[in-house]
């Protein structure tokens, strides 16, 4: 059996608009599809970091992780960076899990315009 090690998981999502709803749906999808990509079981996850963009204030997406029953799991929200030019709408996670995946074998998920941002990741 390969030794378990922590590993970052990185994904992103946009919204259309500015409400608890939208960002709510948005990070359940981005993450049940980090979770589906990766095979992760809710207790392999260390823990979580979420980004916002400034323009998305409506609800936390920690709340979104909590909905879904991550009732254990270390959440923590914060600002993105507000770079002139770049994405707008957008939220960012970072999950630490325990896994046996090298590196190479993490699937990171870039959903919406989100995938702009990593087109290398994406079959886009």
């Amino acid at each position: 059996m390969q030794e378990s090690k922590v590993r970052g998981v990185r994904g992103a999502i946009t919204v259309e608009q500015n409400t608890a709803v939208e960002i709510t749906k948005a990070t359940q999808e981005l993450l049940t599809s980090i979770i589906k990509e990766n095979k992760i079981s809710i207790d392999d996850i260390c823990s979580v970091f979420f980004t916002i963009t400034k323009d998305l204030n409506a609800q936390f997406p920690a709340r979104a992780a909590r909905e879904m029953g991550w009732q254990d799991v270390p959440l923590l929200c914060a600002q993105e960076l507000d770079v002139p030019g770049s994405l707008s709408r957008c939220i960012r996670v970072l999950l630490h899990i325990n896994t046996s995946q090298s590196q190479q074998e993490i699937e990171h998920v870039y959903l919406r315009e989100a995938k702009k941002l990593r087109p290398d990741l994406t079959n886009e």
